[in-house]
């Protein structure tokens, strides 16, 4: 039985590094669906979350932007979570993808 796009794009995510983030695109990209980076976010947004062994809050937008509305605790708790995993941001908010992005 073939995946479905979800378990496919939560395969992608359960490899990032705890420190790393990925972009919704790259995760796209690395899925073979180099245009489906707004799907990647529904599927984000219905994972089992970090409990079900899919951790999220890895995946941010391209320039660093987290979720304004992160699914598993508020918009704050992405920043958390990420913040205790040693992630970089910018003084702006945005996570400093120079330092922090996952290199596949």
């Amino acid at each position: 039985m073939r995946e479905s796009f979800f378990e496919r794009a939560w395969d992608v995510v359960r490899q990032i590094p705890e420190g790393r983030v990925a972009s919704y695109g790259q995760v796209a990209r690395l899925m073979g669906a180099p245009r489906c980076a707004r799907q990647v976010g529904y599927a984000m947004h219905g994972s089992p979350g970090v409990a079900g062994g899919v951790p999220c809050h890895r995946v941010v937008f391209a320039d660093g932007s987290l979720a304004p509305g992160f699914a598993f605790g508020g918009p704050g708790e992405q920043r958390r979570m990420l913040e205790a995993e040693g992630v970089c941001f910018r003084p702006d908010g945005r996570v400093d993808m120079k330092k922090s992005a996952w290199e596949v």
